[in-house]
């Protein structure tokens, strides 16, 4: 496909959306023209933090940690949808809102704190789609890795050729991990009755819980998500009025819940898996390659092979997402641009350096997922701030329910940090052991 038909597909799509955004164009398949950054976003909802953090939750634990799944979820569907109508409505991304609402020291020191969660995003989703290939096709990690990066460059390149591209992309990489996880349910024994009540029953076993419960979070409500979505709708079509951003924020709404459902089941299914598969007879399996070597004589080959593919199609898609996230990010709170290779190459290095020196891939994973958690609370409490000031979103400010709801959830994420920090001290939690 050339470059002029590329870009033709994205200036197509727009027109649409300016039909339907006119009252020209209605119908089911108009809300089709509508997706597209929320599935770009949910992608960082399956990435292999997710895999790392799940595997370890469903082996050790059961069933009994989906309620955290489900509790993340909700809170990533709320601040995702905050994100898109902060880019709809202000035309700004949420970087560029911090770097022109607060003074310099905050914004660098909040710039900072963003470019190390952004690596952490990298390091879990560059390894974890190394840990696919290199496994699937039985070549080393560092073999796998930079196949890792070819292949995630190549997905990038489709950025510069207008928007509709790469999120067909993304979304055909969503699907395939989507359809694995089907197969995987299909296959595994799974005890459904046990699994609805630990959807709805919140418990914490010990403290060994609450440390995977906070990776969990800090794999599913993404920094760098919250900060890439409102940059998503900032860029790809501007409302003219207050009657278009009205559509526009009506169809973001319903495409972040359709596509985080989708990501939130995802989650469930990993978690499901692991604890159907390992948690009875091997609930000491925590590694991602333990779990693929598992899973052959326990479900099958074919249950391991959707497990690599999906890993495989996680790691690429979140590890080109991360990077356009990281792009934004610099860009917009320091103003700041650098060729998309080089963005790429910087946030390999810390991946390499676990690699070469040792490092068990699965603790990096889950620990960079902890790292997230600890970054999150800043483009939460911003989101809040400035989506529910009048003053930069006029009649699109918060209702009072929707803030209460997103201060708790804000509030939530807060107290687990908490807890995780007085655990790894050595300060003991009451009620946990």
């Amino acid at each position: 496909m050339d470059t002029v038909s590329v870009q033709t597909l994205s200036e197509r799509t727009d027109a649409h959306i300016r039909e339907v955004l006119g009252g020209r164009r209605r119908g089911v398949r108009s809300m089709l023209l509508f997706a597209g950054p929320a599935v770009i976003a949910s992608i960082a909802y399956m990435d292999p933090g997710n895999f790392a953090t799940n595997i370890q939750a469903g082996s050790g634990y059961g069933y009994s940690l989906l309620w955290v799944v489900l509790m993340a979820n909700l809170i990533a569907m709320l601040f995702q949808a905050l994100s898109a109508k902060l880019g709809i409505v202000t035309g700004r991304n949420l970087a560029e809102m911090c770097r022109d609402e607060f003074s310099t020291p905050v914004r660098y020191a909040m710039w900072a704190v963003s470019e190390v969660a952004a690596m952490a995003t990298d390091l879990a989703e560059f390894l974890g789609g190394a840990i696919g290939l290199a496994l699937l096709f039985q070549m080393p990690l560092i073999a796998g890795m930079a196949v890792t990066a070819i292949v995630t460059y190549g997905v990038l390149l489709f950025e510069g050729r207008g928007f509709r591209p790469i999120e067909l992309i993304i979304g055909a990489l969503v699907a395939t991990i989507g359809l694995c996880y089907v197969a995987e349910m299909v296959i595994a024994p799974v005890a459904w009755g046990e699994a609805a009540v630990g959807m709805v029953l919140p418990k914490m076993p010990d403290a060994a819980a609450l440390t995977i419960s906070v990776g969990i979070i800090g794999a599913t409500v993404m920094p760098h998500a919250l900060y890439l979505h409102s940059g998503l709708m900032q860029n790809r079509v501007r409302a003219r009025d207050d009657s278009e951003r009205r559509t526009l924020v009506r169809f973001s709404n319903w495409e972040c819940i359709i596509a985080l459902t989708v990501a939130g089941a995802v989650n469930m299914a990993m978690v499901i898996m692991a604890a159907a598969a390992f948690h009875a007879g091997h609930p000491d399996v925590a590694e991602i390659e333990t779990a693929y070597h598992s899973l052959t004589p326990l479900l099958g080959g074919a249950a391991a092979s959707f497990f690599l593919i999906s890993l495989m199609a996680s790691g690429i898609s979140s590890s080109a997402v991360g990077t356009m996230a990281g792009q934004m990010i610099m860009q917009g709170f320091v103003g700041f641009h650098i060729p998309i290779w080089v963005r790429r190459m910087v946030t390999m290095l810390p991946a390499f350096a676990v690699v070469l020196m040792g490092v068990n891939t699965t603790d990096a994973l889950v620990y960079s997922q902890v790292v997230l958690s600890f970054a999150l609370p800043i483009p939460m409490i911003t989101l809040v701030m400035f989506t529910r000031n009048r003053a930069i979103m006029g009649n699109f400010a918060n209702g009072r329910l929707t803030d209460i709801v997103a201060i708790i959830g804000t509030i939530i994420i807060l107290f687990l940090n908490v807890f995780l920090l007085l655990d790894t001290f050595g300060i003991p939690i009451p009620g946990l052991g």
